[in-house]
């Protein structure tokens, strides 16, 4: 407990720049400088039994969030394929609720196995607290990766979710690691957690062993519990990416919802920081910035990447915000 104690004043003390070049550093030694890109397809919306605080699709809030059943296979392997123009490696199913009929689940198995017999992309999918059983149909499909956020460390978590636990969502993430599908788990930033709890998350997800980390930045929606609550700053983002990456080491972390509004014209600096992928052509609820516009942000990474630290722009003390203030 000593150490980890010790990590904390490391990651809150460390002036913003000492600890963006260390993330770097971390990121070049266990990364490298490939950038993972994948897509998602909001393919049920709405009307969700659950409560996240965050969340438009919630049936317990008063959002204007749009409200449909499953697509059908067609209109998923459309997603797909523009998934993969737009330069994705990877494309994500998504459903909302957390649980989904066996006829819902049979019909993403047929999509899952059409898009691996004529779409050359790699299928992910989050569709809530699947069974064991379950999640072999779609494994056998030809899933590689499950998504399940924690969305944040376990003691915030009663906080923002109430009809299920963070118990739960360790449990789902466990079936799906032991029925030998890669997991995608991260969180949101920015809902009120202290850095404790951000830190904390990150710690659980090493533990856990997941191969990839989505970091969102809470976008507040009116109608949500959360709707009123206040954008995170763009210095804590930039240090919130920092210590996932120190504390990740190999793990992909991928900059998410929010990036355009919090990181907004420098979001290049969250891959200096130690991101190394990104979410492409929109997220669930919230559009994106568009495809051509991430096309000119990955040229700026790279080009970013192909410099010395210190020879890099962005980096002022003042600007960045100095130390972790939360």
């Amino acid at each position: 407990m000593k150490k980890t104690k010790k990590y904390y004043t490391h990651f809150l003390k460390t002036p913003l720049v000492e600890l963006i070049s260390e993330a770097d550093k971390v990121r070049q030694n266990y990364i490298g400088e490939k950038i993972d890109l994948c897509s998602i397809v909001n393919a049920k919306s709405g009307l969700c039994s659950e409560d996240c605080k965050f969340c438009a699709q919630s049936g317990k809030h008063n959002c204007s969030a749009k409200i449909y059943p499953l697509i059908n296979k067609d209109k998923i392997l459309q997603a797909a394929k523009k998934a993969k123009r737009a330069g994705a490696a990877r494309f994500g199913i998504v459903t909302s609720g957390n649980r989904l009929s066996k006829k819902e689940l049979s019909c993403i198995a047929d999509a899952i196995s059409a898009i691996r017999q004529k779409i050359n992309i790699i299928s992910c999918a989050s569709l809530g607290a699947l069974a064991k059983e379950e999640l072999v149909m779609l494994k056998r499909a030809g899933l590689s990766r499950y998504h399940h956020n924690i969305e944040t460390s376990r003691n915030f978590y009663p906080k923002i979710v109430t009809t299920h636990t963070f118990k739960d969502r360790l449990l789902t993430i466990k079936i799906a690691k032991d029925t030998g599908l890669e997991v995608c788990s991260g969180g949101i930033i920015g809902m009120g957690e202290a850095w404790r709890d951000r830190i904390d998350m990150a710690y659980t997800l090493k533990a856990l062993g997941v191969d990839s980390v989505p970091i969102n930045f809470l976008i507040p929606v009116k109608g949500t519990p959360l709707g009123k609550a206040k954008l995170i700053s763009y210095a804590d983002a930039i240090r919130t990416i920092c210590i996932f990456r120190i504390i990740l080491k190999d793990k992909a972390i991928k900059i998410a919802a929010g990036r355009e509004a919090i990181l907004k014209g420098a979001q290049e600096q969250g891959f200096a920081a130690g991101a190394n992928g990104m979410l492409v052509g929109g997220y669930l609820t919230i559009k994106g910035q568009g495809i051509e516009k991430d096309r000119k942000l990955i040229k700026k990474i790279k080009a970013i990447w192909a410099q010395p630290f210190l020879k890099r722009g962005g980096h002022k003390e003042e600007e960045l915000g100095g130390k972790g203030n939360s």
